[in-house]
């Protein structure tokens, strides 16, 4: 079966630097970072901790203090370098020093077509492969004892300059197909999978999905706006989410017993050097160096597309959710007379101060530049062009400033996730930082609710 999903509300963003779709295999990096902080909510208790230990590929590294079936596991083998700590010792990064070969933990080979519920959630949970799993409410990882109405798979990157994930998955039918598998008996409910309504890959014939044929602007990629179509959340249900190229990381622990932790990378954005804008076929928690080569420090580096990513420095290594890294010119340049209207036209804007919106197709470059400082909220509209749920933003974002509990549930806080916020952050002319107040806003309610 298929539903369509149009939406009409949203905002494209054509950005100059798009990645070229060539598949080229990335440098070996000498050192591979598993960060905490990229799963949120999850307190890590270290299982290795000595330097020098020796790790396989899938063995686990710390899990969760509130639930210890939450693991998380080495991307490769090799020896613990370090464990970097931040304040009050929290952990930062945990650095694997990769094996000039890698080998693999066996987890032993299931179908999952086949095998009982338990034994494949234990096998997702024990490999590590449960952190690719998200929990919505919240979007935190999830609980491995709980069981969601539904799980969700988009395979649309609307964002700019994001990977095209249908690009990402060829070659991979056979593992896609026995995740799908897998996830089935993770849920008593459907496993919706998300596509371009004019897509014509592999996916349209992929079995045991709902097919949900999405189109219109950015953020029609969104989970929370594909849930909304189909099974709006209620007090107290879950479901759970996961990106399409960890599907196939899944089906292929089925297919040959071992946690292959590969990730295809985008390097994208108009500050990248051209020959660099390719697709890179690499590991979880690879140096970001390692593809993107020399850059100048007028260059700000973002694991992930431009409006939801996290800035990096070359020394840093790639969020283990994502498959962009995007480069762009630093806004270190301030246009006299700015605030004037129509005196810069090579700028984007979807106000009418700018003539960009002459130039529908026409593609833009972009800084980092706030053009302006924060200011107070007004109502503008703004906010609730761009947001395609069925929720107010602004007065969401001021209950959640306020710490109004009781306001935001009324007002659909369990339905979001910080991402959906991203195009309010770009157009709203207060310079409000959404994602933030959202994100701030989930944890009081996972605090005080649960």
């Amino acid at each position: 079966m298929s539903t369509d999903i149009r939406i009409k509300k949203g905002l494209d963003l054509r950005l100059k630097g798009e990645a070229e779709k060539t598949l080229v295999e990335a440098p070996r990096s000498q050192v591979y970072a598993v960060k905490p902080p990229d799963f949120h909510s999850v307190v890590p208790k270290l299982t290795v901790k000595k330097e020098g230990t020796k790790v396989l590929a899938g063995e686990e590294l710390f899990f969760s203090k509130y639930n210890d079936k939450v693991k998380f596991t080495s991307p490769v083998s090799g020896t613990l370098k370090e464990v970097v700590r931040g304040a009050q010792r929290r952990v930062l990064e945990i650095l694997i020093q990769p094996d000039a070969e890698i080998t693999y933990k066996d987890f032993g080979k299931l179908n999952a077509a086949t095998a009982d519920a338990e034994s494949v959630k234990e096998k997702i949970f024990k490999s590590g492969c449960g952190a690719f799993l998200l929990q919505r409410p919240y979007d935190i990882v999830v609980n491995p004892d709980d069981t969601p109405k539904a799980i969700y798979i988009s395979a649309i990157n609307s964002a700019p300059l994001s990977a095209d994930l249908e690009y990402i998955l060829e070659g991979k039918e056979e593992a896609f197909q026995e995740g799908i598998n897998a996830l089935q008996r993770l849920t008593s409910g459907k496993v919706y999978l998300a596509i371009k309504k004019n897509s014509n890959s592999f996916l349209r014939n992929i079995k045991g999905v709902e097919l949900l044929n999405v189109s219109g602007p950015h953020p029609a990629g969104n989970v929370s706006v594909h849930i909304q179509h189909t099974e709006p959340l209620n007090m107290g249900e879950r479901v759970w989410t996961i990106g399409a190229e960890d599907v196939a990381i899944i089906g292929n622990l089925f297919l040959t017993g071992n946690y292959r932790a590969e990730r295809t990378i985008a390097v994208a954005g108009n500050a990248a050097k051209e020959e660099k804008r390719k697709y890179y076929k690499t590991i979880l928690g690879a140096k970001v160096s390692d593809l993107i080569g020399d850059v100048s420090k007028d260059v700000r580096i973002i694991s992930g597309d431009v409006l939801t990513g996290q800035q990096l420095n070359p020394s840093q290594n790639i969020g283990f959710y994502d498959n962009t890294v995007t480069l762009i010119p630093e806004g270190n340049n301030y246009r006299l007379f700015g605030w004037l209207p129509f005196t810069y036209n090579n700028i984007h804007s979807m106000s009418h101060t700018s003539l960009s919106w002459l130039f529908p197709k026409k593609k833009f470059e972009v800084n980092t530049n706030l053009n302006g400082e924060e200011r107070a909220l007004v109502v503008t509209g703004e906010m609730e062009q761009v947001m395609p749920l069925d929720i107010y933003p602004m007065q969401l974002l001021k209950a959640c400033m306020a710490g109004n509990i009781e306001q935001m549930e009324n007002l659909g806080i369990y339905e979001v996730a910080p991402e959906d916020f991203a195009l309010v952050d770009y157009v709203n002319t207060s310079k409000l930082e959404a994602q933030e107040v959202i994100r701030l806003g989930l944890d009081l309610m996972i605090t005080e609710v649960g």
